[in-house]
């Protein structure tokens, strides 16, 4: 009898705590990149394409919540428990500023014109960074109802958008007179909210739902209930046909997003996952989990059989080829040993 065939993903070791969120780059000329935050404080880069770990950002002392890279690829973002986002040189891994807060940051975002990083935490404050001048206060708008969980731009920078880690609905903030100028209702905190490549709509996670918003009239498109409690939801940047959502029950769904039908369920996980995000050209998904591990799918047709197993923990054959690319861009990069425990940071783990 055949053995029942089974997507597997490549598999990316590395982080020695959970997974909590993951973050592609646009694609640029030295390809396109993935970044990961992770309860064990390292924020890690990596090759969108192979999952070959490229550097570790080292500084914080605390949970690293939300990571981000600019439009370029050439710096990255990252809030954490320490009460600090920090933002980082993407090529060599050097700490360029920590930004101080009072209270532990959840969420943070590049301006599309990269001039701009938005904040978002435990304060209910809201916080625009100048980068061209980073020495200088942030713009506040601290009319948050609510602890935020997630934060994005739209509308060429002109609106952001958050969430609240205790109650439902994400806000839409004018940037030019700091009001919130519209609500989007769900009965749940939304966990999830992602604005798509070509800024049609937004993606909300709230409870078991997966809703998908209009990003220009705000008006709900469609709404989706889940199989369960879902943390995270990605809608397929190019066709726009598909999504993904992942959550309590450790698989990564696949759906059709015109009839919400399931057509797809990846199972490898062996813990809640927190996030899942589609590459920039949607031949690809990355989930993130409570086990430690980000694994990216294909989504495409490939599949092997199910014992066969592949790691991105060094590369290999055509890998290799494909990381040597990278290389050169990355070459003074601060390398740590891969999944490297830090004890002393435990205190701010929350």
């Amino acid at each position: 009898m055949d053995k029942k065939k089974l997507a597997v993903p490549l598999v990316c070791h590395g982080h020695s705590r959970p997974v909590v969120d993951l973050f592609y780059s646009p694609v640029t000329p030295d390809g396109f990149f993935l970044i990961s935050a992770s309860k064990d404080s390292s924020p890690m880069l990596r090759n969108g394409e192979t999952g070959d770990w490229i550097g570790t950002f080292e500084g914080h002392k605390g949970a690293v919540w939300s990571c981000c890279l600019d439009t370029n690829a050439l710096r990255a973002a990252s809030a954490s428990a320490d009460f600090t986002a920090k933002l980082w040189d993407a090529l060599t891994g050097d700490e360029l500023h920590s930004f101080e807060h009072k209270h532990i940051v959840r969420a943070c975002a590049f301006s599309e014109d990269t001039h701009l990083l938005l904040t978002g935490g435990v304060e209910k404050i809201l916080r625009i960074f100048d980068l061209n001048r980073q020495d200088a206060p942030p713009r506040e708008v601290d009319s948050s109802p609510g602890s935020i969980r997630t934060v994005a731009w739209l509308h060429s920078d002109q609106t952001i958008l958050s969430s609240c880690t205790d109650m439902g609905g994400v806000r839409l903030w004018d940037i030019r007179s700091g009001k919130i100028v519209q609500t989007l209702d769900t009965k749940s905190p939304v966990t999830s909210a992602e604005v798509s490549q070509d800024g049609r709509y937004i993606t909300t996670a709230d409870g078991s739902t997966v809703k998908f918003w209009d990003a220009n009239h705000f008006g709900l498109v469609k709404s989706y209930n889940m199989p369960c409690n879902v943390e995270s939801a990605s809608l397929e940047p190019k066709l726009g046909n598909k999504f993904v959502a992942g959550g309590e029950d450790m698989w990564i769904h696949v759906f059709d997003f015109n009839t919400g039908e399931q057509i797809g369920c990846n199972k490898g996980h062996h813990g809640p996952v927190h996030c899942v995000r589609f590459s920039p050209g949607g031949e690809s998904y990355a989930s993130g989990s409570e086990d430690g591990t980000i694994r990216i799918w294909q989504t495409g047709p490939a599949n092997l059989e199910e014992n066969d197993s592949l790691s991105r923990n060094g590369p290999t054959g055509k890998v290799k080829a494909l990381a040597d690319d990278v290389a050169h861009k990355i070459e003074s990069f601060h390398i740590s040993k891969e999944g490297k425990a830090s004890e002393k940071d435990k205190a701010t783990d929350a």
